[in-house]
């Protein structure tokens, strides 16, 4: 059995800032499987991708992750042009996309966890909801309920089946541009209570400067505290994937703490967090004194 089992698609990206040009190999799959395997759990991705792309998940391997790639006629592959420095305004063109996940095709599972890891609409059917809360608990990040493509260009779009599919939820991370969306608020935390109301148990909301969760009740609040931005890329999906893996141990409050403080250093240096649970806490106490 694993703790977690994450499903979504990898991405060939193409970062372009204003006089620099980066392309590797992410996905929120590259980025949540490093942060919850370095925290001790035991941890699956099902990815869908060409055979080309096989060599392009070894990085998820020499974390301990099991790798399933179910074939695909083609990549993801996406392009980021960022506007600000702080990397927050950009515009993003979806260039190529993998085939959409089947509930037929999927492998044999039995996790405590499932981590549907989208990153847009259609990549992981509604369906797989309803059919992985019957197996387990069910966790969403809302950037691949929300974020759709039209001729390549990204929109947003609300998602329509929220309230069918939301009270199967046990843990729903957006990020503040989401969460108005889901709920017409651009309060944090009266989106965070709504979105509760409506079925989700455990709401996770990410900002620049915070990350918010609304557990049995109760606001929880940690900052981000990173000296730099050039591993901005991921903030969303390696701070949820370090709060489910620490949250199987540990209560909401402790949790989002070392959620914070884990992401905080991967922020410091591109690429998927590659510290360990030491220097996550180690960085806890420093923030905590700050």
């Amino acid at each position: 059995m694993t703790d977690i089992t994450m499903i979504g698609h990898i991405s060939r990206d193409i970062m372009i800032y204003k006089d620099d040009e980066v392309r590797f190999t992410g996905g929120p799959v590259i980025y949540s499987s490093a942060a919850a395997a370095r925290s001790g759990k035991k941890v699956q991705v099902i990815t869908r991708a060409s055979k080309e792309a096989e060599n392009e998940l070894n990085g998820m391997r020499a974390n301990g992750v099991q790798v399933i790639r179910l074939d695909s006629r083609a990549t993801t592959s996406i392009e980021n042009i960022y506007y600000s420095a702080d990397k927050e305004k950009r515009k993003v063109t979806l260039l190529a996309q993998a085939d959409p996940f089947t509930i037929a095709s999927m492998p044999a599972t039995d996790s405590t966890i499932y981590h549907l890891a989208g990153l847009f609409r259609g990549e992981i059917p509604d369906e797989f909801i309803p059919y992985l809360h019957k197996k387990g608990k069910v966790g969403i990040d809302a950037q691949g309920l929300l974020r759709c493509s039209e001729g390549g260009k990204l929109i947003f779009r609300d998602w329509s089946s929220k309230m069918e599919f939301l009270p199967m939820v046990t843990y729903l991370k957006t990020d503040a541009a989401e969460a108005e969306i889901l709920t017409g608020e651009t309060d944090r935390e009266k989106a965070a209570n709504l979105l509760a109301s409506w079925g989700a148990n455990e709401v996770m909301v990410t900002h620049n400067s915070e990350v918010l969760v609304l557990a049995d009740g109760k606001i929880y609040r940690a900052p981000y505290t990173p000296s730099n931005l050039s591993g901005r890329t991921g903030r969303g999906d390696t701070t949820f994937a370090a709060y489910l893996a620490w949250h199987i141990d540990h209560d909401p409050e402790e949790s989002i703490r070392y959620a914070a403080a884990l992401c905080s250093i991967k922020m410091e240096e591109p690429g998927p967090f590659k510290g360990t649970v030491e220097l996550v806490e180690a960085r806890m106490r420093k923030d905590r004194l700050a």
